[in-house]
């Protein structure tokens, strides 16, 4: 007869898994995708090396699982920054403000999801992250444009053209932090209108 798990095990081994993922990301966050090695995980998480292979098959598999928990969070809190604003050209400096910010807390986080080096299984997911940043600027565009207090423009291709952006300057950050988030917003803000200054206030 077929081994079927209980629902107790079904918890345990989610809660193993789920584990595992939470100290990977904590790895990444300090040190990079070369920080977060299997033995590395599997010491933190207090398992064998084997579990985690029984998780996750290859690096690869848990680094893009670590990848698309640590984006989610990401986009979500600029999603939230944005949604805090009526206008759509408030939206938007806020949801650049929120990213930007966030990147120079965790610079190291940042790097990882922007630009370090990746198996392609991670690249794939990092595709997926810029798309979901897109979206939330593009909703904001074309609410925008519909309203006419944004001009006509293709919001697909300018959010795409601001991730894009956004995502190279935070790789390359300055030692001014405040001018840096200054310049960023005035920059995608003269991108999308003429205006250079809206009153927003980020989270």
């Amino acid at each position: 007869m077929a081994y079927r798990p209980t629902p107790r095990t079904e918890a345990r081994r989610a809660e193993v898994r789920e584990r595992i993922v939470r100290v990977a990301l904590e790895l990444v966050r300090r040190g990079g995708y070369r920080a977060a090695s299997m033995a590395a995980v599997a010491a933190r998480a207090g398992v064998a090396t084997g579990t985690v292979y029984r998780h996750f098959p290859s690096k690869a598999e848990l680094f893009a699982e670590v990848f698309r928990v640590a984006s989610q969070h990401e986009v979500d809190a600029v999603a939230q920054a944005a949604d805090r604003h009526a206008e759509p050209a408030a939206q938007i400096a806020a949801a650049v403000e929120t990213f930007a910010r966030r990147a120079l807390r965790g610079r190291r986080l940042a790097w990882a999801l922007l630009a370090e080096p990746v198996d392609p299984a991670v690249e794939a997911e990092r595709l997926v992250f810029r798309q979901a940043y897109a979206r939330v600027f593009s909703a904001s565009l074309k609410e925008g444009v519909l309203k006419g207090s944004l001009p006509p423009q293709d919001p697909d291709l300018t959010a795409a053209a601001l991730v894009g952006a956004i995502g190279e300057v935070m790789t390359h950050p300055s030692s001014d932090e405040e001018a840096l988030v200054a310049s960023l917003v005035r920059f995608c803000l003269r991108s999308i209108t003429e205006e250079t200054h809206v009153h927003h206030r980020a989270a």
